[in-house]
Formats: structure tokens, sequence, C-alpha cells
């Protein structure tokens, strides 16, 4: 059921959520967080499908937060939805006027008491998710940088020059695939890797974090390639006794071929957003590969078409456990 509330406050939205949930006959909270969903009017509503998708595996109280202009009068409408496919609860909160530039003062109120709160910015994330007001509030903030109309890896070098704990990008998730493949292609054979190359589609954020979590694991020069994609197409490790790729063309099924063994078809299906956003919140602590592999990106030097070294200061391990409990 949904109810409508206008010019309402904090105070009458956590009331509507009691009522609600007791008028459903299910007065006890069983979510386990508090995700907060940052976005405009224009994409509100594919954002709260991704979320209510996400919340049938992490039942959360998803407070979805339009900011409009912030000029006349301060007003907040709401509207409070408990059930209708919800794994918990939503409240939709339309801000307007001078409280536009203090988000915060309606959502702390509303956050579930001991537990965790995530901030997520389906499109426009901040240039600093950290210091933004309603990143302050969480624990764990997502952007996106493959949602930027334009200059895609100039506002992923933003976020990882901006990389504060509890930071990730959908761009990263979406590596998870890749980076399990490559490194059981590497368990599989136990050589000695002498350079790579990653292809993908014009300022892909995604090619640019994969090529500097392959350099800094590697220790090897990594050639990145454009293609027509879609996403990325192909990933190629040189060895010594030839190459391991994963190709793929259509961003469904990929082709894994290596030293003295036949080519083979794999599953490599590119996500959506839904499958992302659930990845992500099922962990809930910082992230440290990513956070090694944006601090490289930050630091190091890479540009399309041209070779990437490794820094000094870079981990020297090819090898190591990632968050999600896949080797990388």
């Amino acid at each position: 059921m949904t109810r409508k509330l206008t010019d309402t406050n904090s105070a009458a939205i956590a009331a509507e959520f009691v009522r609600a949930r007791t008028h459903a006959g299910s007065p006890a909270m069983g979510m386990v967080m508090t995700l907060v969903v940052v976005v405009d009017e224009e994409n509100a509503d594919s954002a709260l499908d991704a979320a209510r998708a996400a919340s049938h595996e992490h039942p959360a109280r998803v407070l979805a937060v339009v900011l409009g202009a912030a000029r006349g009068t301060p007003q907040v409408d709401a509207e409070v939805t408990v059930g209708a496919g919800w794994g918990g609860e939503m409240a939709l909160i339309r801000l307007h006027g001078e409280v536009v530039r203090h988000p915060e003062s309606v959502v702390l109120p509303l956050l579930l008491p001991d537990s965790p709160v995530v901030a997520w910015w389906p499109v426009g994330a901040p240039a600093d998710p950290a210091s933004d007001p309603l990143g302050r509030l969480a624990q764990r903030r997502i952007t996106d940088t493959m949602t930027h109309a334009s200059a895609r890896s100039r506002a992923l070098r933003q976020q990882c020059a901006a990389y504060a704990p509890g930071n990730t990008d959908l761009a990263w998730t979406r590596l998870t695939p890749w980076r399990a493949l490559l490194a059981a292609a590497l368990d599989q054979h136990p050589l000695k890797v002498t350079g790579a190359a990653v292809t993908a589609e014009n300022a892909n954020p995604s090619a640019d974090l994969l090529v500097a979590w392959l350099a800094s694991r590697l220790r090897v020069d990594v050639r990145l390639r454009t293609s027509d994609g879609p996403g990325i197409t192909e990933v190629v490790l040189e060895t010594a006794s030839g190459p391991i790729r994963i190709s793929r063309t259509d961003g469904r099924l990929a082709v894994f071929t290596s030293p003295g063994n036949p080519d083979r078809p794999v599953a490599l299906k590119r996500r959506d957003v839904p499958e992302l956003l659930a990845e992500e919140l099922r962990r809930l602590d910082e992230d440290d590969v990513y956070a090694a592999t944006a601090h490289y990106l930050h630091r190091g030097k890479l540009s399309r078409g041209r070779r990437t070294g490794t820094p000094a200061s870079s981990r020297s391990s090819s090898r190591s456990v990632s968050r999600k409990g896949t080797p990388t």
C-alpha cells in the first residue's frame, strides 16, 4: 500500500511507516539496512525498480531522495510504500526550497537504528561522495560512472581521486565475472604473464579499472584498445607458451583460449543494474581490492592505445582474494 504525504516532515513519515506496517499485519521490522537513493525526477522510476529488485535479497528501508529546485518555500512531500513488491519499505521523498541544501536534516531521523546505511547515486554522483551531506551518513557509498553521458573516464578519475573507505563504483562491480575468469585462468595455467591487453568500447570506465587492476597485480605493461563493444570485448594475457584470451563480442557468451587446449565457451553475460546493486549490498565492509585499484589508477598514467606500467609502490602479488571471495 502507498500513502502520499504533502508538506510533511520526518516525524510524519516515520509515523506513517509504523502505521503502514501495523495495517499490513507486520509491526516488527525485519530490515537489515537503510538504502538512501539520491536521484533526480527523470531517473527516479528506474532507480526504484532496481532498488525494489535488490530489496528481495536485502530487505531494507529505502529512502529515495529527489532534490528539486533550491528556491522558493521549503517543502517536503513523500510517498510511503509498504509491501507492493518491496522486500522492506520505501519512502519517495521530494524536497523543494531551502531544505534541498540540507537533505540530511530530513533523512537522518528516518535511518534505521543500529543498522548499516548505504547511499547510492544512480546518476549524477557528487565528485566526492564521502563529503556529500547524504554521503556522510553512510558507511557505503555507491556511484556509477557509466551513466555519465560524456567524459566517463574523467568522472572515474574524479571518483578514484576522492576515494574514501566505503566508496565503490558499479563500473568496478561489472568486472567481477571478468576478474574471476582471469584469476581462474592463471590458477589453471600458472604461467608468467609478460604483457596484457584489454579491448573495449570507447570511454568505458570498467576497462580503465580492469587495466589498472591487471597492471598493479601482474606488474606488467597493459595496452588498452578500442572496439565497437558492447562493453569489454577481449582480454589477452601474453605468456611464453602463448596467449590466454577471453573474447566476448556479443555481450553474452565468451570464448576462452589457452595454450595447448581447445577453445571453450564461457557464460559471461552483461548484468543489469539490479544485479550489480544486489552484489554490492552483500558485503558492507571496505573493498580493499577496489581501494588499491582506485589508488593505482589515480597515480598511474592510463591512456588509450598506450601501455601502462606499474609504479614501484604498487603491490607485487599477482593473485589475492577479493572481498567477493574470488581469487584476484
